[in-house]
């Protein structure tokens, strides 16, 4: 919480943490024409795009279904909880990051100015779709789980998110602290959304 208030507050002041985002994207510049590698473009393309509603929302209804089944073949209670949760999870995305990016209104890496059917670019919306659905897609199928591969959707969910957000900065489709707000902000998701259903 404190991490997103500090880098909203950057942003919309102009403030010097912002000289943070230049210095990442002047690095990375430099690592492309030092590489030269179409391969490593194709693929930080291909990982930024996972970050799109499509395929990140049907992943996290899939796996709310497959954790609703095998709750009620466990005889879990309350087994249909994953659904609505899932549901408002993706409802959430563009409620919260939506209103920001008009709010900050913050021009993208390229420096062009904002046209009038764009939103701008703070939050990053697809840093936040791909935590906030992957995210509660496995916390939910998760706790169906034994702890061992539990901790192994979690660690590949978790690098799976860092690698959309890489991913988007490479591509120079979003400054870093772009994505840092967002995973801030999905973090706050997350855990308001685990809390419910730890309750069960």
């Amino acid at each position: 919480m404190l991490v997103l208030a500090a880098v909203s507050w950057q942003v919309a002041v102009d403030g010097p943490l912002l000289g943070l985002d230049t210095g990442v994207r002047q690095a990375v510049h430099d690592l492309h024409h030092r590489l030269n590698s179409p391969a490593l473009d194709r693929l930080g393309l291909f990982l930024a795009d996972l970050g799109s509603s499509v395929p990140a929302i049907p992943v996290l209804l899939g796996a709310a279904g497959l954790a609703a089944w095998r709750e009620w073949r466990s005889g879990v209670r309350r087994w249909w909880l994953p659904l609505p949760t899932a549901v408002l999870a993706a409802v959430l995305i563009p409620l919260l990051v939506v209103p920001a990016k008009t709010w900050f209104a913050r021009p993208g890496p390229l420096g062009l100015p904002l046209t009038s059917d764009q939103w701008g670019w703070y939050p990053s919306g697809h840093t936040a779709t791909s935590a906030i659905a992957y995210g509660a897609g496995a916390l939910l199928l998760g706790r169906t789980l034994a702890a061992t591969a539990r901790r192994w959707l979690y660690a590949g969910t978790a690098l799976l998110c860092l690698g959309v957000g890489a991913g988007l900065v490479w591509s120079d489709f979003h400054w870093l602290l772009d994505v840092t707000a967002s995973w801030c902000l999905a973090g706050l998701v997350l855990w308001s959304l685990d809390r419910p259903v730890s309750r069960r």
